[in-house]
């Protein structure tokens, strides 16, 4: 396990820093992720380590930015220690669907697959056991 997880997970509130997924639901610790990956100048140092579960991690991979159908353009991920989820994404309490609300939000649930019908099965439980937001 990482060393810095207890301070990286402390600071995430036990959640994925992406789609929202509660660590205590699984059988074993998330992730810390590399915002900025190594492979592309990243360190390890705090600021560029966030919370992941290990689907969005899978999904990430060293991805810094995606497509946004809408725009028509490659735009940033979603950046857990620069900005704030609530600005780019919205959950639907009766479908599960978390909704990208700017480019950055709407590319980052497409390229992370956050709607993935597992995702939408598991999201919707952990809503009515009150898990999740």
């Amino acid at each position: 396990m990482n060393p810095l997880y207890p301070n990286v997970a402390r600071r995430a509130g036990h959640r994925c820093e992406y789609c929202r997924a509660p660590e205590a639901v699984f059988n074993f610790p998330f992730e810390v992720e590399h915002i900025l990956p190594k492979s592309r100048g990243g360190t390890d140092d705090e600021a560029n380590l966030c919370l992941a579960c290990r689907s969005c991690n899978l999904r990430k991979s060293d991805r810094i930015v995606a497509f946004d159908e809408r725009s028509g353009e490659d735009v940033p991920l979603f950046q857990p220690r620069d900005q704030r989820w609530d600005d780019h994404f919205r959950v639907e309490d009766e479908s599960g669907e978390i909704q990208g609300l700017t480019a950055t939000g709407r590319a980052t649930v497409r390229i992370l697959e956050l709607n993935h019908p597992l995702q939408l099965t598991a999201r919707l439980l952990w809503i009515r056991l009150q898990f999740f937001p």
